[in-house]
């Protein structure tokens, strides 16, 4: 795997997630979240809000890497979630997301979930506001 370069900020909730960053470029960002008992609900499958916020997470370092110049911060001004599928403890997920808009203000991201078997999980969108 490639060395990814730091953010100048952290993110604590992506490390108790254990998100797995593998790709950080402007025009997309791709990532992996073992899913563990502690993200799930009944029935050993991901919880819907890991998977929220997996792909939350992900869409602000998309968000982050295309803020205009002078702007240092992003944040999550809606985000929707279609549902299309489980995935089970001990399964790895993978997210990508890729821009929908980038504009002054906002930008919007779509982050396809996957299985390691290429069975589609969720897709979320979501609008990022530039502070």
């Amino acid at each position: 795997m490639q060395s990814l370069p730091e953010l100048p900020f952290s993110m604590p909730f992506a490390d108790l997630l254990n998100i797995q960053v593998t790709q950080m470029q402007p025009e997309q960002v791709k990532g992996e979240l073992q899913v563990r008992p502690e993200l799930c609900t009944t029935g050993a499958r991901m919880h819907g809000g890991a998977l929220m916020a997996f792909a939350d997470n992900l869409g602000a370092i998309a968000a982050f890497l295309n803020l205009p110049e002078g702007k240092k911060a992003t944040t999550t001004l809606e985000s929707k979630t279609n549902f299309l599928g489980a995935a089970k403890v001990g399964e790895l997920v993978f997210g990508e997301t890729i821009p929908v808009h980038i504009g002054r203000r906002t930008s919007v991201w779509q982050t396809k979930i996957t299985t390691a078997a290429g069975k589609s999980v969720a897709v979320i969108t979501q609008t990022q506001l530039v502070l």
